[in-house]
Formats: structure tokens, C-alpha cells, sequence
């Protein structure tokens, strides 16, 4: 493992070198910078800079302009020396580039840095299956080091940087045919271009590792430091989630990947993709790098707890493996299940009318995503003497009901109040370090009355309730653990799992999103702050193989809770319960306005549970970038459009006004269309 791996518990920030763009210092100890991309035709140079000034206004710290063509690197020309003269000459240009060195090779002359996609740049991409010798491989391999050499050198005369950026999704064919498309075959595609560079004494160069699936990403990254490691080699990462979409989804993803490995102490500059106006992304992205910033620690010596590496494999995932466990009539926890949801409620118990009432009432507006366990807490023994009428109440609204007891109430009390074999009752309890009697009494309780018990514990905790065979308890951390420097809570959970698997208890984990900590920078929004909160931890923890359980707790409304906690799931891909949508973010390359197109798509689609559907911009992000989607609709000329199933093209040049419909027959032919329930008055 990486070195990175040994405080994957705590806050410590790997270091980089320090990579001059322009102005702007990358990695060493400078602060997380917030990039974007303009969306606008490069040739317009007026919009283009019109945009890139709207960027800067809104904070964003490096632009980025695609340069597909070399007419377009031209324009880069005019676009820099008019944002400067607009008073923006700080604000470093970024040129895109993916298939042509000419184009490099004249962007380099008038923008601080210039991005090349490693699985393009000089290379054909026909999806060809071939067999590489070693001595055909070398050649291809001085193939490359012949087209990119040019640009090394002359970014070394003028000083300006480069960004080797792979995308999963487009991957040459020799990469391919050796290496998959997987982490690795990602990690080798930028480990060939940084040997180049390398051989011409040039090292300002920034990385990426982009996937439109977080755990892809989150995998190259990691993998890509242990492979530098090796190599001594120290350069900053860009990170970002590609594809991510748009609205609430796009946010969720894009903070589950970046939010993942930032907490793991990786990544020095940032781009939120959402299919929106780019503006958009930058209140996202410096939050996010708020909220870890705060938690990042690089002078801090860490305990000998905080170096011991975890068990956890960072470059495979492999879910936590747990006991079968029933919870109602037909909730199941497993390891081959996906994960349930838990909504907390903000009424008492004594309400139990009120809270039958919104959750019945909220049914209809989930969905699939359904109702499954309600939260409420007993504060007093009147509390769980309600606790028969709530079962009864919430029976056909729920699937099961989970009882958080104040840890004040006496055991003994609580033993009188409880109601005996309510089959979907679960009853949570808080555990100090060494509270083990209390949990044997707790534990016998709930046998006694037929209740599943749920344990909170520290990661401290008695050893003696974890080395006890608990196959019918959940397990959680205990609500009251406030994480600190150097530990955050990621750290906590790991940890937690750690110790189970140390003592072989296969109980499941139940990841609580507590209200986030009031932080000491500005987020733009209170959902907002609690959704990057939720995702950062539920989807690191996901991402990792561990979760089993996963409730989001606020005082939202039940619909608005628990559609949150499925879209982080369905983010991490830990459970699907509607239509996923891979749509790029759009660029001065895409033949069509994405915003409109996904939204439209998404009104006749989003009902279609399970399907995954790409909107691509250009044939650039076409079928690579799709990666594993069902059906994809790629802009493939001026108002034309191709139809893919999964990468292979079925339907080439279809008239814009018609493509909706000819996607949908496209679905339909596959067998996986249904049409939209009726909706609910």
C-alpha cells in the first residue's frame, strides 16, 4: 500500500510538489484551487471570455477552454490577451485538448497550462482487438514519445504547465488490450507520459484520474499514488468526477469521489462537472474544499492508532462481509443486500397518529424509494409505553421501527416498559468505553422481549462487546463521538470495522449521518452542507465496502430525508431505485444544449428503474466515456445525433427533433422500457 494508506483513520494531507500554473501555485501547501471549464464555442472569443470572467467572478481560480481543433488553440491567442486586459490576467487559461498535437502544440504558445487525455492524444481509437508483442508494444511506446516530446520541450522553454488527464472511458486500444479497462490500465496510460516528460527534465505536471463512477475514480487515484510512490514521484492531483450530471445527483456524486480522497489526504485542485451553467460549480467545489480543509492537519504528528494501517484493500472494492439479518416482515440486511435506509423523525412517540399519518402520505412521493425504518427517540419511559400504538400505527406506512433510548434511563425501568415480541421494533442504545454490563443487561432485554438490538459504540470501546458472538445485533458509532483532529469520523467507522474483523463479528454497521458541525467557513446552503456532509461520509464509507444501514439525520421532512439518503446510495453504487444519467458538462465541443436535452430526457425517462442512460455533447465523450451505460445519445454532427447501446453505435446521424423518440423505441426494443405510473393527486 501507499504510503497515504497509513492515516486513512486521520486528517494528514499528502504533499506534493509544488506546480507553478501561471500565477497559481498547485499542491505543496497551497490551499485546494477551484477550476471550471467554459461552455462556450472557443472561436466566439468574446462569449468565451464574457464566461471565463463570470468564473473568476464567482471564485473560480483556473479556466479551462477546449481547443479541439487548431482554429481553436488560435483563438486562445486573443481570449487570453482580452481576459487579461479585463483585469483577469491573475486567472490562468487551461487549453483542453484530446486528439491532435498540432493543436497542442499552438495552445501552449498562448495559455498557462494545457490538459492532454493520455488514451487519445496521437493515437487512434477503434475499439480494435489486437494481441501487442513486447517488441510491437516498445514501438508504439516510442510512438508516443515522438508526438508528445514536442510539447514537453516547448512547455519547458516558456514555463508552462501540463496536466495529464485520463478518463476512464478513453482509453487507447493498446491500454486496453493490456491492461482492461480498469484503475491500473488508467494509472500505466498517465505513467507513460510522465516517463516522457521525465526524460526531457520537465516535472511541472498536474494528474487526473476521471470516471463518471466514483469508486473507479476513487480506485485510480489511490492506485496511481501507490504506482508514484514507487517511482518517486510526487506530483499534485486534479480531481473530478466526470459525467457526474446535473441537480442534487450530479452534486452527490461529484462529492462522494472528490470528497472521499480528499478525506483519505489526496487531491490539490478541484473541478465539480455538473450539466449546468459552470457557474454553478464553483459554490459547490469551494465548499466542499472548505469543509476538508478544515479537517486537514499537516503539521500534526499522528498517533501510533492514527499510523497503523487499516485492513481495508484501497484499489479493490469487496463489501464487508455480514450476518443475515430480518428486520420487519421484509427488510433484509446481508452481505449480498443492498443497503437500508432509515428516516429520522422529528415528532415524539406520543405523536404516533401524526407520524402514521406523513408516513403514509409520503409513500406515494418516494416511490421506489420507499419507506423503510423510522427513527424516533424514547426520552422517557411514557415514551416506550407508547411504543405498541406507534408499531400499530406505522404498520403498512413502514417496514420496521427503530426506538434511540436515552442512555439516562435505567435499564430496569426500561425492562417494564418494553413491549414484548413487536417483531418490527428495533431499540438503539449508546454505550460508553466500559460499559459492558450495561450491554449484556441490554442485550438480555432485548432476547427476553424478542427486539433486534442496535449498539452504539466508541471506537474505544470495551473489547468484550465485540469479541461476543452478536449476529443478531446491528452495530453503529456512538452518537455522541465527536470527531477531532487528527480523526475524523471516515477514520471512526474504519476503525470501528477494523476491530469487528478482528474479532470476527459479522455484525452489520449502521453509518448515522449526524446534523454536520456548524463550520467555521460560509456553505452556501444548509441542505447543501448537509448533502456533501452525507455523501462525504456515507459514500467514502460505501465506497470502502463498509455500510449496511445508512440514515441521514435533520429536521427536513420524511420525503426530502429520505430521498437524500437513496441518492447517495445510488451514487455510490450501492443501490439503484431510478434511472442513472451520465451526462458530461458540456464545452465549446458540444453540438448541442445539454442542459435542455438532459432535462427533457430525463422527463420521459426518469421513471425507468435500473436503465442507465449517457448524454454526450460530442463523440469525445461518446462511447468511452459512457462507460457502462445501457443507452447513450451523442451529438454527432451540427443538430444530428447517434444512438448507442452500451459503445456500440446502432443508429448514426438521426435528426435532433427526432432523437428523443427513436431513443425511446431504442429502449423499448431492448425490453427495458415500462410506461410511467399514473401520477399521484
Amino acid at each position: 500500500m501507499s504510503s497515504y494508506c497509513s492515516s486513512r483513520f486521520a486528517t494528514q494531507r499528502r504533499l506534493s510538489r509544488e506546480v507553478q500554473v501561471g500565477s497559481v501555485g498547485v499542491g505543496g501547501d497551497n490551499p485546494i484551487r477551484i477550476q471550471s471549464m467554459t461552455t462556450t464555442l472557443t472561436q466566439d472569443v468574446d462569449a468565451t471570455v464574457k464566461q471565463s470572467i463570470a468564473l473568476a467572478e464567482s471564485g473560480c481560480e483556473i479556466v479551462r477552454v477546449t481547443a479541439p481543433n487548431k482554429a481553436a488553440a488560435r483563438a486562445l491567442k486573443d481570449i487570453r490577451a482580452n481576459f487579461t486586459a479585463a483585469g483577469f490576467g491573475h486567472i490562468p487559461l487551461v487549453a483542453d485538448i484530446h486528439f491532435l498535437p498540432n493543436a497542442a502544440m499552438e495552445a501552449v504558445e498562448h495559455v498557462e497550462k494545457v490538459r492532454v487525455n493520455p488514451g487519445n492524444y496521437a493515437d487512434n481509437k477503434k475499439f480494435a482487438v489486437l494481441e501487442y508483442t513486447d517488441a510491437e508494444y516498445e514501438a508504439e511506446l516510442q510512438r508516443l514519445y515522438d508526438s508528445f516530446s514536442p510539447l514537453v520541450k516547448r512547455a519547458k522553454e516558456l514555463g508552462r504547465a501540463l496536466r495529464i488527464g485520463t478518463n476512464h472511458g478513453s482509453l487507447s486500444d493498446r491500454i486496453m488490450n493490456r491492461y482492461g479497462d480498469t484503475p491500473l490500465g488508467m494509472v500505466e496510460s498517465a505513467l507513460e507520459f510522465l516517463r516522457i516528460a521525465q526524460s526531457h527534465g520537465y516535472y511541472d505536471m498536474i494528474l487526473s484520474m476521471k470516471a463518471s463512477n466514483p469508486k473507479v475514480m476513487i480506485e485510480a487515484y489511490r492506485l496511481l499514488v501507490q504506482h508514484m510512490d514507487k517511482e518517486g514521484m510526487s506530483y499534485p492531483l486534479h480531481l473530478g468526477v466526470t459525467e457526474a450530471g446535473d441537480g442534487e445527483d450530479g452534486r452527490i456524486k461529484s462529492a462522494i469521489g472528490i470528497g472521499s480522497l480528499l478525506m483519505d489526504g489526496l487531491g490539490d485542485t478541484i473541478r465539480v462537472s455538473l450539466t449546468e451553467d459552470p457557474v454553478y460549480e464553483i459554490p459547490v467545489a469551494q465548499a466542499l474544499a472548505q469543509k476538508i480543509m478544515e479537517q486537514w492537519r499537516p503539521e500534526r504528528e499522528l498517533s501510533p492508532a492514527a499510523q497503523k494501517p487499516d485492513s481495508i484493500d484501497p484499489f479493490h472494492f469487496q463489501r464487508r462481509e455480514i450476518a443475515e439479518i430480518q428486520l420487519g416482515n421484509s427488510a433484509k440486511l446481508g452481505s449480498e443486500e443492498p443497503p437500508t435506509v432509515i428516516t429520522p423523525v422529528a415528532h415524539p412517540i406520543s405523536e404516533y397518529v401524526t407520524i402514521a399519518a406523513e408516513a403514509k402520505t409520503s409513500r406515494p412521493a418516494l416511490g421506489d424509494s420507499k419507506l423503510e425504518g423510522l427513527l424516533l427517540k424514547a426520552n422517557t419511559i411514557q415514551d416506550l409505553e407508547k411504543l405498541t400504538e406507534l408499531c400499530e400505527a406505522t404498520q403498512g406506512a413502514a417496514e420496521f421501527i427503530v426506538v434511540e433510548l436515552n442512555p439516562e434511563l435505567p435499564l430496569d425501568e426500561v425492562s417494564l416498559a418494553l413491549p414484548p415480541q413487536q417483531q418490527r421494533l428495533a431499540v438503539l442504545r449508546d454505550f460508553g468505553d466500559d460499559d459492558y454490563n450495561d450491554y449484556k443487561q441490554f442485550v438480555h432485554l432485548c432476547a427476553q422481549f424478542k427486539i433486534r438490538p442496535i449498539i452504539g459504540l466508541s471506537p474505544t470501546a470495551d473489547d468484550g462487546i465485540l469479541s461476543e458472538p452478536t449476529d443478531d445485533s446491528i452495530i453503529t458509532l456512538h452518537a455522541g463521538i465527536s470527531p477531532s483532529a487528527p480523526y475524523h469520523r471516515i477514520g471512526y467507522y474504519r476503525q470501528l470495522a477494523d476491530r469487528l474483523k478482528h474479532w470476527k463479528n459479522k455484525s452489520p454497521l449502521w453509518i448515522r449521518n449526524p446534523k454536520p458541525a456548524k463550520s467555521k467557513t460560509s456553505v452556501s446552503s444548509p441542505f447543501l452542507d448537509k448533502l456533501l456532509h452525507a455523501s462525504i461520509l456515507t459514500g467514502s464509507l460505501l465506497c470502502d465496502g463498509i455500510g449496511d444501514m445508512v440514515s441521514i439525520e435533520s429536521d427536513d421532512d420524511l420525503v426530502r430525508s429520505t430521498r437524500l439518503a437513496y441518492n447517495v446510495l445510488q451514487g455510490a453504487g450501492s443501490r439503484i431505485t431510478k434511472t442513472e444519467f451520465v451526462a458530461c458538462p458540456s464545452c465549446g465541443r458540444t453540438l448541442f444544449d445539454l442542459q435542455t436535452t438532459t432535462q427533457r430526457i430525463r422527463e420521459k425517462t426518469g421513471h425507468l428503474k435500473g436503465v442507465k442512460i449517457a448524454i454526450m455533447g460530442c463523440i469525445v465523450n461518446g462511447p468511452g466515456e459512457m462507460a457502462d451505460a445501457d443507452f447513450g445519445y451523442v451529438g454527432g454532427a451540427p443538430a444530428k445525433i447517434n444512438l448507442y447501446v452500451g459503445k456500440t453505435c446502432v443508429k448514426y446521424n438521426i435528426p435532433q427533433a427526432e432523437a428523443d423518440d427513436r431513443l425511446i423505441d431504442l429502449i423499448k426494443e431492448h425490453g427495458k422500457w415500462v410506461d410511467p405510473k399514473p401520477v399521484a393527486t
